[in-house]
């Protein structure tokens, strides 16, 4: 009789553990073992446990192909989390661990592989089966599904309870994600009854009201600086949305800037044709904008506009705003506003440009170019890789809780009564066909940071902090995944001839075609990026008043609504995995734990270089600290 000594990892999270019967049998090349229940009475299964057993065989197994595990129902149906199994063969043979990270539901049988990733020609003629049946049942789960035509498919799920228990979030997720949505709106809530029963908004200050304890040291800054030049530019640069920037070299022809217009804010000795000679000279083009529908909230129009900015890299001031263009069309309502117009006009036309960044912030940057694009990753790669597979084990921990945060998102943000409708300018239609025009502009080479960097002519800007941690992230990561692929694909035709990438691939081209949490600190000052519009854009410099910019601005609902859900979503996640940790060992090789271990290296020293380069800034920028960034897109 040939003894195996077997070990076996319940989840960590909350209701991982198990009552029910857990039945084992190892699968080698030369038989079975028996079928063993595993039972230490009193101990097994427990949230957390780490449980030792013996399975017997009535001879030599030969090289252990799967652990076959069965759950039967005891009494009441108890779902169990299953981290790993490990087997200690007998006759001092090697270790072999076999990641699950899988919910057992029901009465059910399961087989997993050993660790070491596979591809198909690695295969043996005994586990072709198992790849093929694993993809079947996979593939019934994971549908895809037409959410709004003209964007990337998504997964077949109307909510996040039509998901599979493995890709929903754990129960210490949920429980927070919705508790702290409850707080937010609650708190806010409190905060617009006494705001209606004291007095509307009056002016600027007013919106201090309900900037209470959902902020944070940036925010608060931003409260403090938000109207002036300087940190409108800064925010190009490191706000929210530092993608747009781009080096001007001519004006559009949409966009007549004269040099007299704009003298007094250059530098002493200078012209404005010598500073777009010289590079110095950049555009901020929220064409995207142009014939998207506004919202209607409460029965009331909102607005939008397609603003033009104009901006100039100061020698001593940094980037600062010019001249701002508030359409797409120049005309007498139309006009070019400058920082030597009455103040209020000026920044009346600041807030218009914010406003439109906050839609395309929302909309392009944070749901389209994340949410929905690593989702189609994610769908494709349940679809058509096995969890054996080198490329499934390289991105599964990056796909984590991605499902159903964008499933709720479909749900409770962007849907037809969601809270876009009820908030944002772009709510309702305009939200889709937004992401539609932006959808058919959309470039590979604009995903990528090195070749977008340079396309926009952002290269040499001081400052540009998020362009500097940016490219020595991407630079780490590509390293990382470089050396990954490389250990099992060190030849191109080794691609070629993976039938399963090869339909991988192909699922991600025909029905689809990673960074984004920085968004409450630029939000939470609602005024500084504005969800809506309530007037149109002004006509006339000379007519803006206090009252039109508060009239303009959202109102009490809608400001404390837009606090609550931006504080909601960008705050710190308390499971939160960062970047390059990988608490679910899907690769057990050696080899892949040291290129593992050198990205973990890199990574540290990247946010050494990050902390110093930020010690004595008045305005730190961490937001791309490694610590700080997410392994998936989770929220």
């Amino acid at each position: 009789m040939e003894e195996y000594k077997v070990t076996v990892a319940t989840g960590t999270s909350e209701y991982s553990g198990t009552n029910n019967y857990i039945y084992i049998t190892l699968v080698g090349e030369n038989g079975e073992s028996e079928k063993t229940l595993l039972d230490n009475p009193g101990l097994d299964f427990c949230r957390g446990a780490v449980d030792d057993y013996k399975v017997c065989s009535p001879a030599p197994l030969g090289p252990l192909l799967l652990v076959r595990l069965e759950k039967q129902r005891y009494w009441v149906e108890d779902n169990w989390f299953c981290r790993y199994v490990i087997v200690e063969p007998p006759g001092g043979a090697a270790v072999l661990t076999f990641p699950c990270y899988r919910w057992l539901i029901g009465d059910i049988k399961v087989e997993i592989r050993e660790g070491t990733a596979k591809k198909l020609s690695d295969d043996t003629s005994l586990l072709l089966a198992h790849r093929k049946a694993e993809l079947q049942e996979r593939q019934t789960i994971y549908r895809w599904c037409v959410w709004a035509p003209g964007i990337p498919k998504c997964i077949d799920a109307k909510t996040e309870a039509d998901l599979h228990q493995d890709v929903r979030f754990d129960n210490e997720k949920r429980s927070d994600f919705e508790r702290s949505l409850h707080y937010a709106l609650i708190e806010l809530s409190l905060k617009k009854l006494a705001i209606r029963f004291g007095r509307s908004w009056c002016d600027l200050d007013d919106f201090k009201r309900c900037f209470w304890k959902l902020k944070s040291p940036i925010a608060e800054y931003c409260m403090e600086h938000w109207k002036e030049d300087w940190f409108f530019g800064y925010q190009c640069l490191n706000g929210s949305n530092p993608r747009m920037i781009q080096r001007c070299k001519k004006l559009p022809k949409n966009f007549p800037v004269s040099g007299d217009m704009v003298q007094g804010s250059l530098a002493p000795r200078t012209t404005l044709e010598k500073e777009l000679k010289d590079g110095n000279i950049y555009l901020v083009d929220y064409s995207v904008m142009d014939g998207v529908p506004p919202n209607v909230i409460r029965g009331k129009p909102q607005y939008i506009s397609s603003p033009i900015c104009l901006l100039y890299e100061h020698p001593d001031q940094g980037i600062i705003p010019i001249a701002i263009q508030l359409a797409q069309t120049p005309g007498l309502d139309t006009p070019i506003f400058l920082p030597k117009d009455p103040p209020l006009a000026w920044l009346l036309a600041k807030i218009w440009v914010r406003n439109s960044e906050f839609q395309v912030f929302q909309l392009l940057s944070h749901l389209l170019r994340t949410h929905l694009f690593v989702e189609v990753f994610c769908v494709a790669t349940k679809r058509q890789l096995p969890a054996v597979h080198p490329i499934y084990k390289l991105l599964a921990p990056h796909l984590r809780y991605t499902l159903e945060i964008n499933c709720r998102g479909r749900s409770q943000l962007v849907s037809p009564d969601g809270i876009f409708k009820r908030v944002v300018s772009t709510g309702g239609d305009g939200l889709l066909i937004l992401s539609q025009k932006e959808y058919k502009l959309l470039t590979y080479k604009s995903l990528n940071p090195k070749l977008d960097f340079h396309l926009r002519g952002t290269t040499s800007m001081k400052n540009y902090f998020y362009r500097d941690h940016c490219l020595l992230l991407w630079d780490a990561i590509h390293s990382f995944v470089k050396g990954m692929i490389l250990l099992y694909y060190p030849l191109d035709r080794d691609v070629a001839e993976d039938s399963e990438l090869q339909l991988w691939i192909k699922d991600v081209v025909d029905e689809g075609f990673f960074f984004s949490i920085v968004l409450f600190d630029w939000c939470a000052w609602v005024p500084n990026t504005p969800c809506t519009m309530r007037h149109p854009p002004p006509t006339d410099k000379d007519a803006v008043t206090m009252e039109m910019i508060m009239d303009t601005l959202p109102d009490v609902s809608q400001t404390c609504l837009e606090m609550a859900i931006t504080w909601h979503l960008g705050r710190p996640q308390p499971d939160a995995v960062p970047l390059g940790q990988y608490p679910e060992e899907y690769f057990t090789e050696a080899k892949a734990q040291k290129v593992i271990d050198s990205f973990r290296q890199e990574l540290k020293e990247i946010e050494d270089h990050i902390l110093k380069q930020n010690e004595g800034l008045e305005l730190p920028y961490l937001f791309l600290l490694p610590s700080r960034i997410e392994n998936s897109i989770t929220i």
